[in-house]
């Protein structure tokens, strides 16, 4: 495999300066780092004049919590716009009728596949990078280190990795861009929510089935592994460590205790997985025909060779 060839192909080539080089692009830059900016105004807004921290100004814990609400209005909007980018772009070319001629191109299905998905998450990259100012204003009151905000911004590559990969197959399982971009909104759905839902209801039950009990308490629950399937608490363990303990040790056991995995680690072992087989799918369904194994046609006999046939068959 040419890994030059696979990075540097016309498909990608294509894609970026459609992507990057329209009137679209620089609206959708503009929107996304307004929507953050104002809401960043609006917390330092509802801080100060709500007296929080010293005198209405804002402290270092106050700092640290505008950058936690910050961080998860992010990966909000990494779910909703991450979907819209990456569930059209095999399907759209389809309904284009362009599909087969990307296919009769000397560019492999993994290299099709890959640079769709890149061009893709190149521009919401440039989304995120372009936030960067908004979160600047989090360093101005401390309570916040470099390496917390690079972890975060890995995080979001590695949520919208997950995202595009299943828009992406979505996209190549089905012909219409329609069912593929609703398909992809469902199953963000799953992972951001119902993980979320599974998880409360579980802790319920955890909870009264440990009060009913009579032993002494385990020294943590399985519940947490639950949490860990969840966007939301994985990205807050990364912001607080101690949360991940929290998760587990709802049972009332040993404090000091570690939990057995953090969340953001069984977040990432688990979806990478996933990963690696969305990819697999769309890289082995875009080309339907293919594992087909090719019959050659056998050759019509003319009328002299089957009545010569026929003569020798005769006594």
């Amino acid at each position: 495999m040419n890994w030059r060839n696979m990075w540097i192909n016309p498909v990608l080539d294509k894609e970026f300066r459609l992507r990057m080089r329209t009137p679209r692009a620089a609206v959708s830059v503009l929107s996304y780092v307004l929507v953050m900016g104002l809401l960043a105004m609006g917390i330092i807004y509802v801080m100060t004049s709500g007296g929080m921290g010293q005198a209405g100004r804002i402290d270092p814990t106050s700092s640290r919590m505008m950058f936690y609400a910050l961080s998860i209005a992010q990966l909000v909007l990494i779910a909703f716009m991450t979907p819209a980018l990456t569930a059209g772009v095999i399907s759209g070319e389809r309904e284009k009728q362009t599909l087969n001629m990307l296919l009769t191109t000397q560019q492999s299905s993994a290299t099709i596949i890959l640079s769709k998905l890149v061009s893709s998450l190149g521009f919401m990259t440039l989304l995120i990078v372009a936030t960067l100012p908004v979160y600047s204003i989090v360093f101005l009151y401390g309570g916040v280190s470099p390496s917390q905000l690079l972890s975060v911004f890995i995080f979001y590559l590695f949520v919208m990795l997950l995202l595009g990969s299943i828009g992406v197959m979505y996209s190549t399982l089905f012909k219409r861009t329609m069912v593929s971009v609703i398909m992809t909104y469902g199953t963000g759905l799953i992972i951001f929510l119902v993980t979320g839902l599974v998880f409360l209801f579980a802790l319920s039950i955890e909870q009264a089935q440990q009060y009913a009990a009579s032993g002494p308490p385990q020294p943590y629950s399985w519940v947490g592994y639950v949490l860990g399937l969840n966007p939301a608490g994985a990205l807050i363990s990364i912001l607080e460590p101690s949360f991940s303990e929290s998760a587990f040790l709802v049972n009332g056991g040993n404090f000091q205790a570690k939990a057995p995995i953090p969340l953001w680690l069984e977040f990432v072992l688990v979806y990478a997985v996933g990963i690696v087989i969305f990819l697999w799918v769309a890289i082995r369904k875009i080309r339907p025909v293919r594992g087909k194994r090719f019959r050659p046609e056998r050759p019509r006999e003319t009328g002299g060779e089957a009545t010569d046939k026929v003569m020798r068959k005769q006594p």
